[in-house]
């Protein structure tokens, strides 16, 4: 199943975010959007759909076929039993993950976050009045790593959830058992339900293995909810369906309180889209993921010798470079500067947290060719200065 690389023409002809929100002469490198085209077995479901003008109302839930196919998945490459668990659809990860917030704790409550983190992760933890306690990944000279000490006081007075990016967004920080372990009995031990946000867990490259938080044993799993979806690894943002999986039924329950007419309706094309990305589309997986490693290894190629000042540290997962642009020493964010300069667009740092100040994220899922001017207009630009 081959991966089918578009051209800069054919992205800027699509109706989407990344490739229509900057003028033309910018190239995109922002939101986590892939630019390649969707695995063919989704392609011809929804071609079928279309031709038979089969755009009315989905069947409701539950949803017996994906069920199964999440707990083969979930089993096969990670070694998650969720057989029997509790599990609802949600539109998207971010729509879950603030239901959850909302349930199955108390307004006021804190929420612990280790920034710099997804910025929905900041978003939700306002806007349901959970506010958002910080305990900062460290910066090492290598990666990126818990701050343990620092966590007991994060985890401290009117903590009620660890929220958790596993693997990180931005870092890309695969966290190794012990470190899971670590949080998770620092979870325990202040009595937080954990809320593990798994969307990267397919695009790990080699060398590491996800790890399913909920996989950390009996009392773990019991506070855990984990949301998972293919739209990431898959590139079907756009058909908005996640999951959420219940490591107990009182949370479910607490969680199901949340009036269901509130959460909007589901769409027709999602739920049986995630699940043929599942069953039918790892041949594509196995394809992107050699792709996107290609293109991890040529910014660092281009990083560490054409872009004197900015510091890169390898993703162990996602699509994503965060790059460390503190030495730039620039007057200005190094996304400004990257947009005026170089024509390319990046995520402005700050979207995850004040400690994003002075990097900046890449997407480097894209074409080789649209890669390279990518890395070349910033490099000279770079160099003008």
């Amino acid at each position: 199943m081959s991966l089918e690389i578009l051209s800069a023409d054919s992205l800027r002809a699509r109706r989407n975010n990344k490739w229509r929100y900057y003028p033309e002469d910018v190239l995109p490198a922002w939101v986590a959007d892939m630019d390649f085209g969707v695995a063919s077995p989704i392609r011809e479901f929804m071609r079928e759909m279309a031709e038979k003008s089969d755009f009315c109302y989905p069947l409701k839930p539950p949803y017996p076929q994906l069920e199964q196919v999440l707990v083969d998945r979930m089993q096969r490459r990670f070694g998650w039993a969720v057989d029997g668990a509790p599990v609802e659809v949600v539109n998207d990860v971010v729509q879950g993950i603030c239901i959850a917030l909302q349930t199955l704790g108390d307004a006021g409550q804190g929420t612990v976050i280790q920034p710099p983190i997804y910025g929905p992760f900041h978003e939700a933890t306002r806007d349901t009045g959970r506010p958002a306690v910080f305990n900062p990944l460290i910066v090492t000279e290598q990666s990126y790593a818990i701050d343990f000490d620092q966590l007991e006081e994060a985890m401290g007075e009117n903590a009620r959830f660890l929220l958790l990016s596993n693997p990180h967004n931005p870092s890309g920080r695969v966290f190794s058992r012990e470190e899971l372990e670590r949080l998770a009995q620092a979870a325990l031990r202040h009595d937080l339900v954990i809320l593990s946000d798994e969307i990267h867990a397919d695009l790990v490259y080699p060398g590491n293995s996800h790890i399913a938080t909920a996989t950390l044993g009996p009392e773990v799993e019991a506070r855990t909810v984990t949301f998972v979806s293919a739209s990431k690894a898959f590139n079907t943002a756009g058909l908005r369906s996640a999951l959420v999986v219940f490591g107990s039924p009182l949370l479910h329950q607490r969680f199901s309180a949340f009036p269901r007419k509130l959460r909007g309706g589901l769409n027709a094309f999602g739920a049986e889209a995630m699940r043929i990305a599942w069953a039918e589309c790892d041949d594509w997986l196995e394809d992107l993921l050699a792709y996107l490693q290609t293109n991890r290894d040529r910014v660092a190629q281009a990083v560490r010798g054409q872009m004197t000042g900015i510091t890169y540290r390898e993703p162990e997962a996602t699509y994503f470079s965060w790059l460390d642009c503190r030495g730039l020493g620039l007057e200005e964010e190094p996304f400004e500067f990257f947009l005026r300069e170089a024509r390319v667009a990046l995520e402005p740092g700050l979207n995850f947290g004040p400690q994003g100040a002075g990097f900046a994220r890449l997407n480097f899922a894209t074409s080789k060719a649209i890669l390279s001017e990518i890395l070349n207009r910033m490099s000279q630009a770079l160099a003008a200065r």
